[in-house]
């Protein structure tokens, strides 16, 4: 660290008045939050060009203008018109052009940045994240967080050694509406929850991503197209340029995962969120390329069903062919469901009891919840962010580095299932997946066997409540007749 950044840095501390304690895992001392300094977070942006620039410029641009103490110092992007896109909106909004950058760590060397935003292909993400938290700078990287398990893991433990805040970039995860329904879950409001369902279902004439147009100035002149596969890293294998790769990558497999990491990872995210559930023990995905024959290599249809050690089983559908007819979004509990509406843009939600014959209550009623809306979850994100970036607290962030590691490897193990016709298993304490587990059936009927209470999600605090069956009298008249023996009662 050059000797403007250590000055710096001890600035942002001794202004906020204090030294934040040691982090836990990684025994280095955090700075103290810059809140109610003078000093402004300096932010630099990879990859401003698709989501990068539409989401993370013009947000940081706008908050910047509206009085955050954040400057916009510095772009990097492989693809030149990009870059300068992005440096002359900077300007245009904030009167300061940032510096621009073709190589992101020569632009982390040189920027002493405070933070980092990423918007790059998925097969960027683990690198540029943990290269910049190993230098002590924030991150604010685009969904997916990774593209492989092995990278979520990477991730989060560099996230957890660096005491730095990361933000992963789904936006609903700002919402309310998901801290609201896991405290109504947890208090037992739906008995023992069994299963949440969500979706996330488009359309389109042309093809799912084609409509990101192909221009001419897209080409290796403008674009340094080995730095964008990451040949020299090891990311991806050299390929002929072609635009279609670049501009609509999600279409194929060595850079992203179609509706897998960038749709499903939306919805099992704040699926996650709302019921406390992290890591899957059980992932199987299906699906197939049933409509859109149009060079692609990710599935149109396509389905995964994740089964977690708490008892509870998730489902995310979609097809990219067909939209207007989408599954409910909901969560079910033995004694009544809460079913939510599709985008972002909630104001309230269902709550739908079971029938008295099964409650045992026959006051409980159908009931309209109201919930806050947020009109930009975006900009609700971004300033989350900058929040917890001003108080160094890596807690504040909605959707940090564990959560993002949990959703990932749910979703990125059903593709996986899909590609390679297997079923994967994952466990959490070690962090490693198989494919063959023939305890995890057995688990469940073994506690069948012996009348064992229902495992429950993270935080349950409902007692017994939609939790335990009631044991009719005649099946005292259940059991073996050993010998021709009739049981006794």
């Amino acid at each position: 660290m050059s000797n403007k950044q250590s000055n710096r840095r001890g600035f942002l501390k001794t202004t906020a008045g204090a030294i934040a304690a040691s982090s836990v895992l990684s025994g280095t001392s955090k700075a103290a939050a810059p809140a109610g300094s003078n000093a402004n977070l300096r932010i630099g942006f990879i990859g401003p060009g698709g989501r990068g620039f539409g989401a993370h410029v013009k947000r940081l641009a706008k908050l910047q203008v509206e009085g955050e103490k954040i400057e916009l110092v510095a772009v990097c992007d492989v693809y030149n018109k990009h870059a300068e896109r992005a440096a002359e909106y900077i300007k245009k909004e904030t009167g300061f052009k940032p510096t621009q950058y073709e190589d992101y760590l020569e632009m982390i060397e040189k920027e002493d940045l405070d933070g980092v935003c990423i918007g790059t292909p998925d097969h960027w993400h683990a690198k540029q994240t943990i290269d910049c938290l190993q230098r002590g700078i924030h991150v604010y990287c685009e969904k997916p967080m990774t593209k492989t398990v092995t990278e979520a893991i990477d991730v989060m433990k560099a996230w957890q050694k660096s005491g730095k805040v990361m933000q992963v970039g789904v936006q609903s995860t700002s919402l309310p509406l998901w801290d609201q329904v896991n405290g109504m879950l947890t208090a037992g409001k739906l008995g023992k929850v069994l299963t949440y369902q969500t979706e996330f279902f488009r359309n389109s004439a042309m093809g799912q991503w084609r409509y990101y147009a192909l221009e001419p100035e897209m080409n290796p002149k403008n674009i340094n197209w080995k730095k964008w596969l990451g040949v020299a890293e090891g990311l991806a294998e050299y390929e002929d340029f072609d635009r279609a790769k670049y501009k609509q990558w999600r279409r194929f497999w060595p850079y992203g995962s179609g509706m897998f990491t960038d749709l499903f990872v939306h919805r099992t995210t704040t699926m996650l969120k709302a019921t406390g559930l992290r890591f899957p023990g059980r992932v199987c995905g299906a699906g197939g390329i049933f409509l859109e024959y149009d060079g692609r290599d990710v599935p149109d249809v396509a389905t995964v069903v994740a089964d977690f050690k708490e008892g509870v089983q998730g489902l995310v559908t979609a097809t990219m062919a067909c939209q207007n007819t989408p599954i409910k979004q909901l969560i079910r509990g033995h004694f009544g469901s809460l079913v939510f509406g599709t985008g972002e843009k909630f104001a309230g939600f269902d709550y739908i009891p079971e029938r008295p014959q099964v409650t045992r209550n026959s006051k409980l009623k159908d009931e309209r919840i109201p919930t806050e809306r947020v009109e930009d979850t975006t900009y609700a994100h971004f300033k989350n962010w900058l929040e917890a970036m001003y108080a160094d607290d890596p807690s504040m962030c909605n959707n940090d580095p564990l959560l993002g590691a949990a959703a990932i490897t749910t979703v990125i193990l059903g593709a996986q299932s899909y590609r390679e016709g297997k079923v994967f298993f994952f466990d959490d304490e070690n962090y490693t997946v198989s494919d063959t587990n023939p305890s995890w059936a057995k688990n469940w009927e073994q506690m069948s066997e012996k009348r064992a209470k229902p495992h429950h999600i993270p935080g349950w605090q409902g007692g017994d409540k939609g939790s335990v069956l009631e044991e009719p009298d005649y099946m005292k008249l259940a059991g073996p007749w050993v010998d021709g023996k009739e049981p006794t009662p």
